[in-house]
């Protein structure tokens, strides 16, 4: 199981939201420097989030994750303020490994087997963000149907992945709920990424259990609830 270290970019800062709410954002400096520090301790891959792109400037933080690109080398999946296929492709074109489409893919969906059938759809990854049960969009505001019927549409449309985020523990470091990743991944083939709660190695070990390809790292992390070390260590363990 991969473990993806998450660098949330907010004005060109490393930081960490609680539930997504911009006014809890704690700083957590140069996001290059993050990054590097992770890969340093063991991560071979990044999970990148353009907040601002998420709050609706989607060319913010460009220079900033194209610096990461070049001085890493890391596999990058990356989400936030895409809006359309040509911002997914934009990045696609530049080394970003995988686009998490997470708004734009309930809004249009066709636009999932569009950039598959140009990039491959190991390249494509749909966001399953989640609150009760429903796929919630715009800054998790607007539910928008089952959670478990979109990631079947994803997955017949040509995503290669899902990104499930339990919005209900996202953020809290209070654990995970387990039950949500269970019938996602018992209700899909393709590879589950989970991320919301993840605060103890027992939560990772929890995770793989259940048979998700990997997890993001976030809050917990940045806040001392687990070490990078702990996480891999309890991925390979399963």
């Amino acid at each position: 199981m991969k473990i993806y270290p998450a660098v949330d970019i907010l004005d060109g800062r490393c930081v960490q939201l609680i539930q997504g709410n911009r006014a809890t954002a704690t700083d957590y400096g140069d996001p290059v420097i993050r990054a590097i520090r992770w890969l340093d301790e063991g991560a071979d891959a990044l999970h990148i989030v353009n907040l601002d792109g998420a709050f609706g400037a989607a060319e913010a933080n460009a220079s900033v994750i194209k610096d990461i690109l070049s001085e890493t080398g890391a596999e990058v999946q990356l989400g936030g303020g895409i809006r359309s296929t040509g911002d997914a492709a934009g990045w696609l074109e530049i080394g970003v490994d995988r686009v998490i489409l997470g708004t734009l893919a309930t809004k249009e969906p066709d636009c999932i087997r569009e950039l598959a059938d140009e990039f491959g759809s190991k390249r494509i990854m749909a966001g399953v963000d989640a609150k009760d049960g429903q796929v919630v969009v715009r800054g998790w505001e607007e539910p928008a149907g089952d959670y478990i019927e979109w990631a079947q549409r994803f997955e017949a449309l040509g995503a290669g992945s899902l990104l499930f985020t339990n919005v209900n523990v996202e953020g809290l470091q209070q654990g995970i709920d387990p039950e949500p990743v269970r019938r996602l991944v018992a209700g899909t083939r393709l590879p589950v990424i989970a991320s919301g709660g993840v605060t103890t190695p027992a939560d990772v070990r929890t995770l793989a259990d259940i048979g998700v390809s990997g997890i993001v790292l976030g809050s917990a992390l940045y806040g001392g609830k687990i070490t990078l070390q702990e996480a891999l260590e309890a991925g390979k363990e399963k």
